[in-house]
């Protein structure tokens, strides 16, 4: 997908951003080491990873500086803005909190599950045998061949009971669904105390919106099925939860997190916590993590329904199964009930810029 070159003052906004706040968001993938830190994979759309790391150096000058101004320099310096030739689109999401159990009791009746130790994440060299098209991980079975893991309706059914992979239980179903879609939670526990669940892998099944039952049987229009609305709709209609629920083959796998400050975000895909407001998820096949990217989007507002404009540098460390395509993200927002009615609401359009190091490896002149 092309990427069209810009000036600074081409993208809306952009001087009234936060850039303190973008740079710290950026300094976190420098870690406290030299710029000669590994880099992260360089994806699809080239924003070379070794060439972010470079920067590194530069940017904490800039931070010790201090202020929006120093930052913003940094990136006027540092990097070209490229939007993305696609039509963008942007959901957000969040880490919610729920009560569960370490113990199943009367209550607490839906786990969240460990990875299996059999769960393997297909690629060119485990081969994919006689797998069905399009699965991104199976099983191992005892002979050692590679087989269709069970699909969330078959767990659902108990395919995975006996093998001791309960992490955590929780009284809703749908609440459980929920932690499966933002792909971490904090469990305020029964007994107690709190723990904090992350991602830990998948069943390999495409991911399927449960929101297109609605859409389907004529109860909403495309595009309106917020997570709040169909919640509603399934608290409404406790009858339809199992078969809905059903619908989305993907099923998630998890671990606790521990030694994470209460005050710090979910650990996203690039082993960073997220920052709510800063942290992007985007299609990890295309994108580099690490790169600043210009989200500009009108977003609902939620103290009294109209809409506000977004405009955002935010850096990209976080991925999902939903998120798929050059000019597809999703906000992160934040821990709790609040974020998630913010982020419940946003389903919408929006243009995507990726600044690029001016200077990537091999190149003897900036880019145009």
């Amino acid at each position: 997908m092309p990427l069209q070159a810009l000036s600074f003052s081409d993208v809306p906004g952009w001087r009234d951003d936060d850039h303190a706040a973008a740079l710290a968001a950026f300094l976190r993938h420098c870690g406290t080491g030299s710029a000669s830190a590994n880099p992260p994979k360089t994806g699809a759309l080239g924003v070379s990873g070794a060439a972010l790391v470079a920067l590194c150096d530069q940017a904490r000058a800039a931070a010790e500086t201090g202020g929006s101004d120093a930052a913003r320099r940094f990136f006027e310096a540092a990097f070209q803005p490229h939007r993305i030739a696609a039509s963008g689109f942007v959901t957000g999401y969040f880490e919610p909190e729920f009560a569960g159990a370490r113990e199943a009791d009367a209550t607490h009746r839906t786990p969240l599950l460990r990875k299996p130790d059999t769960l393997v994440a297909l690629s060119d060299a485990t081969g994919t045998q006689d797998l069905p098209p399009g699965l991104t991980h199976a099983f191992r079975d005892a002979a050692g061949r590679l087989v269709e893991a069970p699909d969330r309706g078959a767990i659902m059914d108990g395919a995975l009971d006996g093998r001791g992979l309960e992490l955590v239980w929780l009284a809703d179903p749908v609440d459980a669904f929920y932690i499966h879609v933002q792909g971490s939670a904090r469990i305020r526990l029964d007994e107690g105390g709190a723990m904090r669940v992350g991602y830990a892998g998948k069943t390999g099944h495409p991911y399927s919106p449960i929101g297109r039952v609605m859409i389907e049987r004529g109860l909403a229009e495309p595009g309106t099925v917020t997570m709040s609305v169909l919640r509603d709709w399934l608290a409404e209609n406790p009858q339809e939860i199992d078969g809905v629920l059903r619908r989305n083959r993907s099923y998630i796998f998890f671990r606790e997190i521990e030694d994470l400050d209460p005050d710090d975000g979910p650990i996203g895909a690039a082993g960073l916590p997220l920052v709510a407001g800063r942290s992007l998820a985007v299609d990890a096949s295309l994108h580099t993590y690490g790169t600043p990217v210009y989200v500009s989007a009108t977003l609902p507002a939620l103290a009294d329904g109209q809409e506000r404009r977004f405009r955002r540098l935010m850096i990209a460390e976080d991925t999902g199964s939903a998120i798929v395509g050059p000019a597809r993200g999703d906000i992160f927002f934040g821990t709790g009930e609040a974020a998630g009615r913010a982020a419940g609401g946003v389903q919408h359009a929006a243009a995507m810029i990726v600044l690029v190091p001016r200077e990537q490896p091999g190149e003897t002149e900036p880019r145009p």
